[in-house]
């Protein structure tokens, strides 16, 4: 009897999770939501948070922190949650996080869900246009029997597009295609074999790799496989030949993390594909050529070198004399002590 007491104490001790509606609830919040989206649009953004949540039974095991803080990104964005649109979406993630045991100090990695913000193809067109700075853009599979030339060096597409809508949905893709023109003119088009953008999901999300391994369905690549190709692809065009609004920065920078409360973006799925794909930006755009440090004697040996450190080295000199001076105008308890 006395064991099923403690059993009881223990149950009640047990921290409930406060749910979306109650969290938004908090003055504190609330205030917050104010400050960001303005008290008319408060109580709309608080309803469109907790019918994303309760539609979505592994949103509802997120923290709340991370629920708010996607939603909150996306509305100062201006860009709706709404599955049906696809502007964005609040992902569920089972992630590790370090925490600090308050007894001891010490750091231990805990399992945690939480909420990942995820910005959808048609949410970068809608940031793009808002920009003003593009005349048009547009992003599409491409089906069988369409690709009428495209030249890889050049990057030129030549497209025969199939006109019976009907028959266009039966054909298999075969790849995708991105383009954008801007006001002033300028135009730019890309286009991805599916190869090539399989291969680009394999590298850049473990967690579609997995996927493919485990043969479940997790990730949106495996999900809907054509809207992230078509993202991938207004991503790439953008980020490297678009010009980006502050809007079109921030969406971007945050885009596939979890937003903690100060503002700091964690990326989840893809800690390792953010840093391959930075390191294969560096791998494409840095300079080629080694750089060789030089001996005093191959110094001597090339005047344009010995010129250059000759330069330094009575700039060098110069300073340091200037320092002495100074030094020796100074009153004796403010001068270096040897």
């Amino acid at each position: 009897m006395a064991e099923n007491k403690n059993t009881q104490v223990v149950a009640q001790q047990k921290p409930v999770k406060v749910g979306i509606t109650g969290y938004l609830s908090n003055e504190k919040v609330k205030e917050q939501i104010v400050n960001v989206v303005g008290e008319k649009n408060a109580t709309r953004f608080i309803s469109s948070v907790v019918s994303a949540v309760q539609t979505n039974a592994n949103l509802q095991k997120c923290t709340n922190a991370s629920i708010f803080s996607a939603a909150l990104l996306g509305e100062s964005l201006q860009l709706t949650p709404s599955p049906q649109l696809g502007q964005f979406y609040m992902v569920p993630y089972e992630n590790n996080k370090m925490v600090t045991d308050p007894k001891t100090g010490r750091e231990t990695k805990v399992k945690v869900n939480e909420a990942q913000f995820q910005i959808g193809y048609k949410g970068y067109i809608q940031l793009a246009i808002r920009s003003g700075q593009y005349r048009k853009i547009v992003v599409s599979d491409v089906k069988d029997g369409e690709v009428g030339f495209f030249n890889p060096i050049t990057e030129e597409f030549g497209m025969n597009p199939v006109l019976d809508m009907k028959k266009r949905q039966e054909l298999p893709v075969v790849g995708y295609y991105g383009m954008f023109e801007l006001t002033n003119g300028f135009r730019k088009e890309l286009y991805w074999p599916k190869e090539q953008m399989e291969k680009h999901a394999k590298t850049y999300s473990k967690g579609y790799a997995s996927d493919l391994r485990k043969n479940t369905s997790y990730t949106f690549w495996t999900k809907n496989f054509d809207a992230m190709a078509k993202k991938t692809l207004i991503r790439q065009l953008i980020s490297k030949w678009g010009i980006m609004s502050i809007e079109m920065q921030r969406a971007y920078e945050a885009d596939m993390g979890v937003l903690d409360e100060d503002g700091t973006v964690r990326y989840v799925d893809n800690d390792s594909d953010i840093v391959a794909e930075v390191e294969a930006e560096i791998s494409e755009n840095s300079n080629k050529e080694e750089f060789v440090i030089e001996s005093p004697a191959q110094i001597e040996e090339k005047p344009e070198l010995k010129k250059v450190v000759d330069v330094v080295g009575q700039k060098r000199e110069k300073e340091q004399v200037k320092s002495e001076k100074k030094e020796q105008q100074l009153p004796d308890f403010m001068k270096a002590v040897e």
